[in-house]
């Protein structure tokens, strides 16, 4: 029987077709999930007029009280010009770009006429203000001083508006009328709680860094009144830090991770005692037994964190400052919070900075455990479209609830505004992709603004608890 020239064999139409065609009844018969079938022609504009009318909560700054800007009364303050601005992150860049430590110290010093202080970073403003650490100085200075780029011809006015805007309310203008943020959680650097004036604002965490490691008997103990002989004594310490601050705090957290990893483990006070009287006696401690010490005191400080209901909020990945990061310990960091996790179930973690740049890693255990929740505070700065990868990664992959978006992380309140439009930014991006590639569609888009802006943080820190609490404080003035 001769073949039928018009018939074509699987194999040929393969050939001649390809595979795609030859599969025609599949394909064909394939049609794309709502997401991708049809959404409008402008979908950024409509996520970007929603992203930014929706204020962030601001779950992570290091910021100083307004009366001690105004007072320029900190020793972070060298020198109360333009130049505070570039003095928290951009300043490593700078120095990674190539400028001298002792240029960049003359640079900060108050002793250097602020308009001369453009010939020391002129060199090196060219290498690093593409960097998310330079755009969100260059946005703040174009938000804030209305000046498009920071460049020679433009430090007299930068100066000047500089001065203009240092005045008695001025962080409320800043954050909340043009950052469009609700409220800040504060990580107080120079105390373990800071009694802000400003309370609804600057809401604040508790540091227990040097509750666990050390530990800091001297940042704690005198506050409590408390003469430490033993380590009943020190819990005692930490108990008096939680049942004063607890009611009025939104967290706890520790930067642990900038000195060691976080496989924490669960050391029984038998085993520590002898240590820590060690530790009172200035008794130099092996790795073995300062290790052992900081696991038992980290998890008593966890186990009043759950006792008061606060989240424990820790470092991951990346280091701020340069020339002093081991890699090999950030890549440990997601493994060791799988350990955590497992070990303390009621416990609320939040890990922060999507440990970059170890972000996939970080994805898969919050995907895995219920009790781990994602914090995106720093990361915009310290790589904004690596920041966007991981948010359309992330929301395809884990639950939304446990994601936070915004935390500028700075010293400085002026820069946090040009973090919080970097992070708007990316935030539109990820989701415009998502809806455009097909993964969402646009309702869902927009429906997933204001849980990652501010309703997830608004939930896990009970911040309509914590608000009614501080309305009470009392060390207000």
């Amino acid at each position: 029987m001769s073949k039928d020239p018009k018939k074509l064999s699987r194999r040929e139409a393969i050939r001649k077709t390809g595979a795609a065609a030859a599969l025609g009844g599949v394909v064909g018969s394939w049609t794309a999930p709502a997401a991708a079938q049809s959404h409008p022609n402008n979908i950024c504009e409509i996520l970007e007029k929603r992203i930014g009318e929706t204020p962030f909560i601001d779950t992570h700054e290091h910021l100083i009280e307004e009366e001690e800007r105004l007072q320029v009364n900190h020793p972070r303050i060298k020198a109360n010009d333009w130049s505070f601005l570039l003095s928290h992150y951009i300043d490593s860049d700078l120095i990674v770009s190539g400028m001298s430590s002792k240029d960049r110290d003359a640079f900060l010093a108050s002793e250097v006429d602020p308009i001369r202080k453009w010939d020391l970073i002129e060199p090196y403003w060219p290498a690093v203000r593409d960097s998310g650490y330079g755009q969100a100085v260059e946005i703040a200075m174009r938000e804030l001083y209305g000046v498009g780029e920071l460049s020679r011809r433009n430090i007299p006015r930068i100066q000047e508006e500089y001065l203009k805007l240092i005045r008695p309310g001025f962080y409320k203008e800043v954050l909340g009328k043009i950052a469009n943020i609700e409220s800040c959680q504060v990580n107080c650097l120079s105390s373990p709680f800071s009694e802000s004036q400003q309370p609804l604002l600057l809401m604040q965490d508790i540091s227990f860094l040097g509750m666990h490691m050390g530990p800091n008997i001297n940042a704690y103990a005198p506050k409590a009144g408390i003469e430490v002989k033993d380590l009943s004594d020190w819990y005692s310490v930490i108990d008096w830090w939680f049942e004063h601050y607890g009611p009025y705090a939104v967290a706890i957290k520790s930067q642990a991770a900038y000195s060691r990893n976080l496989d924490y483990e669960d050391v029984p006070a038998e085993r520590a005692e002898a240590v820590f009287k060690k530790r009172l006696d200035n008794t130099p401690l092996s790795d073995e037994e300062k290790k052992r010490l900081e696991d038992h005191l980290f998890w008593y400080c966890v186990r009043k964190a759950v006792e008061w209901n606060l989240p424990v909020k820790l470092h991951t990945g990346y280091y701020a400052g340069c020339n002093r990061m081991p890699l090999s310990r950030l890549q440990g960091n997601p493994g060791a919070i799988t350990g955590l996790c497992l070990k303390a179930p009621d416990a609320k973690f939040v890990f922060m900075h999507i440990c970059y740049p170890y972000y996939e890693e970080l994805i898969a255990a919050a995907k895995q455990y219920s009790n781990a929740y994602i914090d995106m505070c720093w990361a915009w700065i310290i790589n904004p479209s690596a920041s966007a990868d991981f948010l359309q990664h992330y929301l395809g992959a884990a639950p939304s609830n446990k994601l936070l978006t915004f935390g500028g992380d700075y010293i400085p309140v002026e820069p946090v505004v040009g973090h919080a439009f970097l992070a708007r930014l990316g935030i539109r991006n990820a989701l415009s992709r998502m809806v455009d590639e097909g993964w969402l569609t646009l309702d869902r888009a927009l429906a997933l603004v204001e849980p990652i802006m501010n309703g997830n943080a608004r939930r896990l820190f009970q911040l309509e608890k914590k608000t009614d609490a501080l309305r009470k404080a009392p060390w207000i003035k």
